[in-house]
């Protein structure tokens, strides 16, 4: 079952802000390590359940699972919650592997 994949206004920041990061306007390895990413995460229309339960799903009492891309130690974490009425996977927030877990602030309310 295919779902459609869309991103809070904070994890299209997060993708702004990786793209220039990463300068992947200038270099050729960097523009194919986000490719890599954004196919990552649109897989996730076709393949939403493959990942695990992010560990602050408990906390925060919400179903959130978490995409993890990247080789050490440059792991990003892909942060996102599957709306199954919907039949949407909303990304929530893309974070460094090294950050602390999100709080509560760092999601947005669904």
């Amino acid at each position: 079952m295919a779902y459609r994949v869309e991103f809070s206004d904070r994890a299209s920041r997060d993708t702004e802000a990786l793209y220039l990061e990463k300068n992947a306007a200038e270099s050729s390895a960097a523009s194919r390590w986000y490719n890599g990413l954004e196919n990552a995460v649109n897989a996730l229309a076709t393949h939403s359940h493959r990942c695990p339960i992010a560990p602050e799903s408990r906390r925060l009492r919400r179903a959130l699972r978490h995409l993890l891309y990247g080789n050490t130690p440059h792991i990003y974490r892909v942060i996102y919650e599957i709306d199954e009425p919907a039949q949407t996977v909303w990304v929530i927030t893309i974070r460094h592997g090294a950050r602390r877990t999100a709080k509560r602030s760092d999601v947005p309310s669904s």
